[in-house]
This record gives C-alpha cells, structure tokens and sequence, in this order.
C-alpha cells in the first residue's frame, strides 16, 4: 500500500514538474487575450450616449440614471465618460479601428449578421454562410484558432475560452477541440477548484440571470479570472454577452450601463496582465464585437440580422506587447472581421490559411516586438 501510495506521489510529481517546465518555455512568447463584446453598436463606442434613444421612454425608463454619460458636450467627452479604459489609455496605447465618421469601416464578411456565424468568423478567419445559419447548438465543423493552439501546445489548457452564452461550447466545439471551456451556467469543472471557484458555482445556482441562455458577465468575468491566474493559458477567449441581451430586451438604459461595466472589466484584465509575471509586457489584447445593429428606423437598435440594415458594421481595438501605437485610424479604409484570426495565427505561430483558401489578410498592427 505504501509503495502504491509513493508510485502515485511520484507520478503527480513529474506531471507537475512537466507542467512547471512548459509554462517556463512559454514565459517570453506574446500570449493574445481575444475578448468580445456582443452586439455593442460602434456608434455608442466612438459617439456615446445617443441622445434620441436615451430620450425614448419606450427604451429609457428613467434618463436621469444616465446624466453622468450626458451631460458632457463633445463627442470624446461622451465617449470617454462612457467607457473610460477605452478613451483614457486604450487609444493611447494601441489601435482603434471602426470609426465610420473617420472613413475607417470594420464590416463582417459573414451575410448572416447574428451570433453564430460572426463568432464563427471571428474565430477562425472565414465565414461559413452554407453551415453556420443559425445560433442552434451544433459543433462548429469549422476549426478555430483556440483549437489549432491547443492542438500544438505542449502543456493543458494552453488555451481557454469564458462566455456569457451557452451555445459557445458548441462554437468552440469543446468535444473536438481539446479547449477548456466555461460558458452559459457551466460550472468551473477542472481539478483543484479554488475557494473562489466553489463559491462561484455556488452564488451561479443562487443568483437568478434575466435569460435563459446567457449568464450575468460577472459570473464570465471572475470564473475566467480564477482560471487565468492558475494556469497561465497562452491564448484567451472571453465573451461578455449582457451588451446584446439587454438590447434584445429594448432596455437602453441597461445597455448603456453594461456598456460602462465592461470596460471597468477590460481595465480590470489589462491590470491583471501587468501584474503578473507571465503576462506583463507580453500580452496582446484584441477587442471586438461580432455583429452591429439597427439605427434606421429607430427600433432597429435592438436587432440585428441580414434584414437589419448596418448589422454588419463592427470594430476593433488592439493593444499590449509590441503594438506601435497609432491610435484611432482616420481615413484608412475598409478591414474586416475575418482578420481577427489570421493576425492571431501570425503572432501566436500558427500555421497561415491565406486569401486564397477564402480567410482574411492579417491586419497591419506594427508589431515592434517578436517571439
């Protein structure tokens, strides 16, 4: 009994000790944080509030609860009181790209302009449009870049992906793919469950959500924060998912406030990275959304779909490690949400799908940095 109990010892010994050693090799490569904001409009993003929504008491119950986002005169002022991270520092230490007042378009490729197929886009570089046409829980046919990491990764859970929505383990297909995934109203399920985690999964039973299928994104927030901090993954995907459902819900005054939440949670992960060893100063963030909405006529705003007119109209941002800053883009033209992927094949060494086989370019984010 003894020698069985030493035989076990050992063996959780050597695995740690492989683990350990891989996560040290990882220690100088860029790690990519992909995170996304679903369905959040890149009018609110460059322009703030809009002051005719705000004032529709069909969307605005209570228009008071949002002076603090109205009352500044300029557009950066509104934007800025908005979404603070994003206008203080973001653009001062990356790229904005998707301000159409500027002649700088970000569109999807996609012609489905809803979540599935955008995520789809997103994470693997191409649209889909004859497989991907609904937001039904299928496994993704499609191979994204969590998986193709995972995949030639020399340690667990290299990568790792947090959503809102419960179809995300279908997207990321989680059975194929080898990815940790924590999404709708999953627990956290890996070994060695922190005292935060257990509490998590525990309030997660106790705290009603709105919706049947998204989760509050605090609950996304901290379970992806818990996971970070223990296993160090190279490539992160979290998906915040309240932007979407409170406008689904047609309650502005909500959408407006997750909006304003989310970047407090973007900061929060930009100050997690430059705290942590692993991470500072050598970690990509991507920012994104995967559809727009409506703004013509008015009760647009709370859908999208291919019937839905500048439904397809999104944006990027991109900061961290070896990103030339060049701020919010002006007059640069047109890119597109199919290049999210390829730029994190490039930067992560990934093997590259080129135009050819129908993926996007790599987008041109001046990296002064390299592996």
């Amino acid at each position: 009994m003894k020698s069985a109990k030493f035989l076990f010892a050992l063996m959780l010994c050597l695995s740690f000790s492989g683990f350990t050693s891989n996560l040290n090799a990882q220690q100088d490569k860029t790690k990519v944080f992909l995170i996304t904001l679903d369905g959040l409009r890149w009018q609110e993003l460059f322009t703030g509030v809009d002051s005719v929504l705000v004032h529709t008491k069909s969307f605005t119950s209570n228009p008071k609860q949002l002076e603090e986002f109205m009352s500044p005169t300029s557009v950066q002022e509104k934007r800025a009181s908005l979404m603070p991270f994003v206008w203080n520092s973001v653009v001062k230490m990356g790229t904005v790209y998707g301000n159409r007042h500027f002649q700088n378009k970000v569109n999807l490729t996609n012609k489905m302009w809803f979540s599935y197929p955008g995520y789809n886009e997103i994470l693997t570089g191409k649209a889909d449009d004859e497989r991907i046409t609904s937001n039904s829980k299928i496994n993704n046919p499609n191979v994204t870049v969590l998986e193709e990491y995972q995949q030639i990764a020399k340690r667990p859970y290299a990568s790792a992906a947090f959503g809102s929505w419960d179809v995300f383990p279908f997207i990321v297909n989680e059975e194929r793919s080898g990815v940790y995934v924590n999404a709708g109203f999953e627990p956290a399920n890996h070994q060695a469950l922190s005292p935060e985690e257990r509490l998590l999964n525990d309030l997660q039973q106790q705290v009603p959500s709105p919706w049947s299928t998204v989760r509050l994104d605090g609950f996304t927030h901290q379970y992806a924060k818990a996971f970070i901090k223990k296993y160090h993954p190279d490539l992160v995907y979290i998906a915040y998912g309240e932007t979407d459902d409170f406008a689904h819900n047609g309650n502005y005054e909500a959408y407006i406030k997750a909006t304003h939440n989310t970047d407090a949670l973007l900061k929060e992960l930009w100050e997690l990275t430059q705290n942590d060893d692993f991470y500072r100063n050598q970690t990509l963030f991507i920012i994104t959304t995967d559809h727009g909405r409506g703004t013509v006529p008015i009760e647009s705003w709370k859908s999208h779909g291919a019937s839905v007119s500048g439904a397809d109209q999104t944006w990027i941002m991109i900061y961290g490690a070896g990103v030339e800053p060049q701020g919010e883009l002006q007059n640069q033209g047109q890119f597109y949400a199919n290049q999210i992927a390829p730029t994190i094949r490039k930067i992560m060494g990934l093997e590259n799908k080129g135009v050819d086989q129908g993926f996007g370019k790599t987008l041109d984010i001046r990296l002064n940095h390299t592996n």
